[in-house]
């Protein structure tokens, strides 16, 4: 991830600040050498997930998805998505209500799971299935 002098580091940490109020979490992909490809923020509520991926401050997407999306850094169903800089692609992200652009789905089932490290400080998201 670069950084621009066209944006201090005090709105970086706003932005970021803003994702981790409304319950974002994020991990920090790495190569195989170790070195830090992006930071993601992921979010999971109602029967969507939102990811924000973050590359630098004028590189940013954020995208919405059914929670059953096997695969959240490539998904094959996109509900919403936008790219851009980071304040506004932040900004729309958190203007979205959490129910709009959901799919309806059965009381019953529920995006639930967790973030499993896989070594060289990398994790993947292991969907529950029970």
């Amino acid at each position: 991830m670069t950084c621009s002098s066209e944006l201090a580091p005090s709105e970086v940490e706003a932005a970021l600040g803003r994702l981790i109020s409304k319950g974002y979490r994020f991990v920090h992909p790495r190569d195989t050498n170790g070195d830090l490809v992006t930071v993601v923020g992921v979010r999971m509520h109602e029967a969507v997930v939102d990811v924000v991926r973050l590359d630098a401050e004028d590189d940013v997407t954020a995208t919405r998805m059914p929670y059953d999306e096997p695969n959240i850094l490539e998904p094959k169903q996109v509900l919403w998505q936008r790219n851009g800089d980071m304040d506004r692609v932040v900004d729309e992200l958190l203007e979205l209500a959490d129910d709009q652009f959901a799919e309806p789905i059965a009381p019953v089932r529920t995006g639930k799971g967790c973030w499993v490290p896989n070594g060289s400080g990398r994790a993947k998201w292991l969907q529950a299935t029970a």
